[in-house]
């Protein structure tokens, strides 16, 4: 656990924050059942305000990363976490009419909140680092939603649901008084560096000096390798996500019980807690790239363990595969999009990023499910194959970055041994 120690105390602070948040931050998993029940919606309501919510979700963290860069991404954490936590924690007493409204914009506030927390470690940590500085984050975040709708059942069923919506309003508006404690205020103001980030002198920070002016799109383009990596999270987000959608129907109809699959998503847990953060030890020193793109192939033979028929066995090794898969794809990728970004636009590649590995909480259950009514024999076949095709890209990506690479490296070479300045000549891009 050596790495460890390249993980600097605030990103520990921060975890421990986000840990106690995760737990009371479990209203999503009881909308539906808020809204049918003590709200006395019909389900074609409850789905609209559910969608909306996961819309507003989506934009936060397409988005949110703008203000970051605009103000601070510790500002823009304590300020979404705090708005976010006030308008969840007066969900109990607004007239549903409201929640059209509040709903949404607690939950574009909570991916204001993810994409500035992202963007907080990424500048905070040097790079070599961040790699095990977001397995802690992640470590953090999945051990408090192992226990969270655990005790979020304990109240929804022994108080009210109400009670879910105060815990959970309360824990942000919590998480952003503990933020403000533990993170120095001169990190990252205005899209600047702070002194966390001027000491870390990360290579990709010298880097990109020289394009400070550099915009997001020409950012991007000059980094081709992320742009491929952010398509890949996305087609392969719609595809894992299908484990908490179609998955449950698919096993039902093949005679698998709830039991099963609730154990199922136990193992997901499990495994995450126990091997994350060790995997993200032991792969710290290897190119991040391959690592991702062997991640989602496991993904995709996940999906592909079910073409020979469906059984608890079956299920059981899908589930495996997922899970081993998510270790290796998730925290490299996050890294990697960190250590890739300039600093003037952390916020915006994190933000990027954020959105990116969340796109199947809105398309995996319209996506899927329409396609398993139409066509059921279809949907894993379709979903192994468009994770194989993503690793695929990810891989290319990993060798057309190695190549460029290799080449303003050779460039280099040449004009040293020519006897002129190194960078003379014609100015390049920045580096992948």
């Amino acid at each position: 656990m050596r790495g460890l120690r390249d993980v600097p105390r605030t990103v520990w602070l921060l975890a421990g924050g986000t840990f106690a948040n995760m737990t009371v931050s479990v209203t999503f998993a009881y909308l539906f059942l808020y809204l049918t029940g003590p709200r006395g919606l019909g389900p074609g309501q409850a789905g609209l305000l559910a969608g909306a919510g996961g819309s507003g979700l989506l934009a936060g963290n397409f988005t949110g990363g703008w203000f970051g860069d605009r103000f601070g991404h510790r500002p823009a954490l304590l300020a979404s976490a705090a708005t976010g936590g006030l308008l969840l924690a007066a969900v109990p007493v607004l007239p549903t009419p409201a929640l059209y409204a509040a709903l949404p914009l607690a939950q574009y506030a909570a991916g204001v909140q993810r994409a500035a927390s992202s963007a907080l470690v990424a500048v905070i940590v040097p790079e070599g680092a961040r790699r095990q500085a977001f397995a802690v984050m992640r470590a953090a975040g999945n051990g408090g939603f192992t226990v969270g709708p655990l005790l979020g059942a304990l109240v929804a069923t022994r108080l009210s649901y109400d009670w879910l919506y105060v815990a959970d309003g309360l824990g942000s508006v919590g998480l952003a008084c503990w933020t403000a404690r533990v993170i120095p205020k001169g990190v990252s103001v205005r899209g600047r560096a702070g002194t966390a980030t001027r000491n870390a002198a990360t290579r990709e920070g010298r880097r990109v000096t020289q394009a400070a002016g550099e915009g997001l799109w020409a950012a991007l383009r000059a980094r081709p390798a992320v742009l491929v990596l952010l398509g890949a999270i996305m087609v392969v987000d719609v595809v894992y996500r299908q484990q908490y959608t179609t998955l449950p129907v698919h096993l039902a109809d093949h005679g698998v019980d709830t039991g099963v699959y609730g154990a199922l998503l136990a193992v997901n847990g499990g495994v995450l807690l126990c091997l994350e953060l060790p995997a993200a030890l032991a792969l710290r020193r290897r190119s991040p790239l391959p690592v991702v793109a062997t991640g989602l192939l496991l993904v995709a033979a996940g999906y592909g363990a079910l073409l020979g028929g469906t059984g608890t066995g079956t299920a059981v090794v899908m589930m495996v595969l997922l899970t081993l898969g998510e270790l290796l794809y998730k925290t490299p990728a996050t890294a990697y999009v960190a250590d890739r970004a300039p600093a003037h636009l952390q916020g915006r590649f994190q933000s990027l990023y954020a959105g990116a590995s969340i796109t199947g909480v809105v398309l995996a259950a319209p996506l899927g499910g329409a396609l398993y009514q139409a066509a059921p024999g279809w949907l894993w076949p379709l979903c192994a194959s468009a994770a194989a095709v993503a690793a695929c890209a990810v891989a290319a990506g990993g060798r057309l970055e190695r190549g460029r690479v290799d080449e303003a490296r050779r460039a280099r070479a040449r004009e040293a041994a020519a006897g002129a300045p190194v960078g003379a000549g014609r100015r390049r891009g920045p580096l992948l």
